[in-house]
């Protein structure tokens, strides 16, 4: 019978430096494992980015659990700052270090050591368990776990449910389940006047008044306070920039950015709309031109309080003995598009140390996720 330390599993991956969207080899590993226990796998690549789709049981199985994952990791920053290799694995007083040991592939081991066990354990007889590994959910996240998805589609491949393993616990194991994210909106204006000398400013058109009085004007506006099973949305003004290192030069055009993170009273498309407004209000009050471009990165959506949500809650609840809380806050993750395919909820790590210096997680939060993945798989199919 095989069995797999998610432990072991885990320090392996990490010496994987998959730094997105390099696959370094973790794809591989999971593979090598997954095939040796009687997975269907099948390697999804498009573009530069590697994905990874396993299959247990029928391909038409009445009921299929799915897990959504990734191997790639963001980069490692100043090698200096760190105090361990970060693609050595090395595990200290009960505690493992490396890039991406909370972001994701302690997640990605923990449900591959579950599966694995719950197959040659107690097997369903008309189920399947479905693994969508990803190499791209750091990077653009255009040829991962949406590629999986087109490719699923294409080939008749269905998941009834399925549950993202990112981090999800702030501060200790158990404590929260993410059941749906904000949406993510990214707008670039570019405000463009007539250059000029500083001390003849009736010559020239300075963008930078309009540009200003639009920042502000934005940042101080509410988008709204919030709503049943969401936060606030949010506006960040994150750049302002001209480029001009002249104090006696008027520049010819000015750039910013802003991010949104919005709730479900608004889309990517009302967004757009009112930034276009309040964009074309100042280019007439300023007289200059101002171009607008926004990239939405993905809507807000929730999976409702339900089946599988209490699922997995009860499962957490019986491995931690905490009763975790339903959230939707945090930034964007590959849910935003599985969402689309089935029922998805998520449920991982402490995610206090992702993507900083000597990321790291506890051995035994890695040990209880294998215990958590496995009880909600034995469940589900019961």
């Amino acid at each position: 019978m095989v069995q797999i330390d998610p432990v072991e599993l885990t320090a392996d991956l990490i010496r994987c430096a998959s730094v997105t969207p390099d696959e370094g080899g973790a794809l591989a590993v999971l593979e090598r494992h997954l095939a040796a226990a009687g997975f269907a796998c099948t390697r999804v690549d498009r573009g530069k980015v590697s994905n990874l789709f396993a299959r247990w049981g029928a391909k038409a199985a009445l009921r299929s659990f799915g897990f959504n994952g990734h191997t790639d990791v963001v980069p490692v920053g100043a090698l200096d700052d760190w105090s361990v290799d970060p693609f050595g694995a090395e595990q200290k007083d009960g505690v493992l270090y490396g890039r991406g040991a909370t972001d994701m592939k302690s997640g990605v081991a923990a449900f591959v050591a579950a599966a694995i066990d719950f197959i040659n354990q107690t097997p369903p007889e008309e189920g399947a368990v479905i693994l969508a590994i990803t190499g791209d959910e750091e990077g653009p996240a255009i040829d991962g776990t949406v590629a999986l998805l087109d490719w699923m589609q294409r080939e008749g491949e269905q998941m009834s449910v399925c549950l993202v393993g990112e981090p999800t616990c702030p501060d200790h194991m158990g404590e929260m389940i993410k059941i749906g994210r904000r949406g993510s909106l990214n707008a670039h204006f570019t405000v463009t006047g007539v250059q000029g000398h500083a001390a003849y400013p009736h010559r020239a058109k300075n963008p930078l008044p309009a540009m200003v009085r639009l920042m502000d004007h934005l940042a101080s506006h509410s988008l709204d306070t919030g709503s049943d099973h969401f936060d606030a949305s949010t506006l960040a003004v994150v750049t302002v920039d001209t480029g001009n290192l002249a104090t006696n030069v008027i520049p010819a055009a000015c750039r910013s950015a802003v991010n949104i993170r919005f709730n479900d009273h608004h889309s990517g498309a009302s967004l757009t709309a009112w930034l276009q407004t309040e964009a074309d209000r100042a280019s007439a009050a300023f007289g200059v031109e101002i171009a607008l471009q926004v990239t939405v990165s993905g809507e807000s959506f929730m999976t409702a309080p339900g089946l599988l949500s209490d699922l997995v809650a009860a499962s957490v609840q019986a491995e931690t003995g905490v009763s975790p809380t339903l959230s939707t806050s945090g930034g964007t993750s590959d849910a935003r598009f599985v969402k689309a395919h089935c029922p998805v909820v998520e449920f991982g790590l402490v995610g206090k140390t992702m993507h900083k210096v000597d990321e790291q997680v506890p051995v035994a939060d890695i040990v209880q996720l294998k215990a958590i993945y496995g009880r909600i798989l034995s469940d589900y199919f019961a």
